[in-house]
């Protein structure tokens, strides 16, 4: 997230993949190749270019309309469709939503070898309806979806972070007339079979990445790249992850609005974050129900991140206030909380920040809230101790600069 600032089926599948553990800014994926028997070479469909539809890709020359046309003509094609973004161009988009609803095509992929840029001012955003959701790039109800680079998805959000409704850690205060609106970058509703990879997200609005209610999710070699990972979502793989500066890498939030939301299997193995706020976050608004289960974080490299490791169950945003560490107003049920259990965090070393904790756990005061949360092969030097409140984790050669919760 830039200030937020800052590049998952379900039937039954059989995935046979493999990936090389390469450069996140310029990594390739090899596929495993199989002969055919007969001979036949399998044929490839002609990419769909959107410069067909009379996209331009040159100085602020708005472009949504033939990405539009293009997209629908990919969807109507059958069997296997490629869309192409090509190289050398800089596409200006305007909030635009790739629906996969009326698709015949069983197989899309969007291969991004140019650069997308977001094409409106702040003050001018238009928001697709009218309660202003929080999206620029929005691929929704796709199935066997592809996107991939070796191309960028540039925001713009320098003029979004300067009016951002960051609150101030210290004082717990934000500025007046900030601007709470800002856009996902890009994100991803109800996708199935999903592959994101070798692609650059970069100067995002806010958040870099959301995945919402999407189910068998592959996303690698995402360079400059924050995720989020929302309600609905299960079995993500997120691989190969650079990010930073922004807000590192979260599950949530989950519950606002006393509403039930469920995440589960998902595993991040392989990031680096660098300067970034927060390292791997789990976060849940008080009085929501639900579970965050079954998170696996592993083999991540740390430099200098204010909180690397988060559980905090008691989450208010940018429309709430905060006052000593609880929302105002409080939640309408008190007595739940969206249930985060069966966590591990393997393998992560690196540095804190000099203002920052190593783990924080602010876990709820339910009963069974927060458990089942393991720390193995950890070492962060640097920065603060860990805090921790209503959770007794294990541990497993921790090494932290100051104290550990106790179990």
């Amino acid at each position: 997230m830039a200030p937020e600032r800052q590049s998952f089926s379900f039937c039954i599948v059989i995935v046979l993949s493999f990936i090389t553990k390469t450069s996140c800014h310029g990594g390739i994926l090899p596929w495993f190749h199989f002969n055919n028997v007969s001979g036949a070479r399998p044929s490839t469909p002609a990419p769909i270019s959107v410069d067909k539809f009379g996209a331009k890709g040159i100085d602020h020359t708005g472009d949504t309309e033939a990405f539009e046309k293009a997209w629908a003509e990919a969807c109507s094609s059958n069997g296997k469709a490629v869309l192409l973004l090509p190289p050398h161009r800089s596409y200006f988009v305007k909030p635009v939503t790739f629906s996969g609803a009326k698709c015949k095509a069983h197989h899309l992929t969007m291969q991004i070898q140019g650069t997308i840029m977001e094409f409106e001012d702040p003050k001018t955003y238009h928001f697709p309806n009218e309660n202003k959701v929080q999206d620029w790039l929005t691929f929704e109800s796709v199935e066997s979806l592809v996107v991939e680079g070796p191309g960028t998805i540039n925001g713009n959000g320098e003029k979004w972070w300067q009016s951002s409704c960051k609150q101030n850690s210290k004082t717990q205060t934000r500025e007046p007339h900030c601007n709470k609106d800002a856009p996902t970058a890009v994100t991803f509703k109800k996708c199935n079979n999903l592959t994101v990879n070798n692609l650059n997200i970069e100067k995002a609005q806010r958040m870099h990445v959301t995945f919402k209610n999407c189910t068998n999710v592959k996303a690698s070699g995402l360079g400059d790249d924050c995720i989020s990972i929302i309600g609905g979502s299960r079995d993500v793989q997120a691989t190969n992850i650079t990010c930073g500066p922004g807000h590192g890498i979260s599950i949530g939030s989950l519950g606002k609005g006393g509403s039930e939301d469920h995440v589960s299997d998902v595993t991040v193995d392989g990031a680096k974050l660098t300067g970034t706020m927060y390292g791997v976050r789990i976060k849940t608004w008080p009085g929501g129900s639900g579970y965050a289960n079954r998170i696996i974080f592993q083999n991540i490299q740390m430099e200098n991140v204010t909180d690397p490791i988060i559980i905090d169950q008691n989450y208010c945003n940018a429309a709430t206030k905060v006052t000593k560490g609880e929302c105002k107003p409080p939640p309408v049920q008190k007595n739940t909380a969206v249930q985060v259990r069966n966590v591990m965090y393997r393998n992560i070393k690196g540095t804190v920040s000099k203002d920052g904790k190593a783990i924080v756990f602010n876990c709820s005061s339910v009963p069974g809230a927060c458990e089942l949360i393991d720390l193995e092969d950890i070492r962060l030097e640097k920065g603060g101790a860990a805090v921790c409140s209503n959770v007794k984790p294990t541990y497993s050669r921790v090494d932290l600069p100051l104290n550990r919760c106790p179990n």
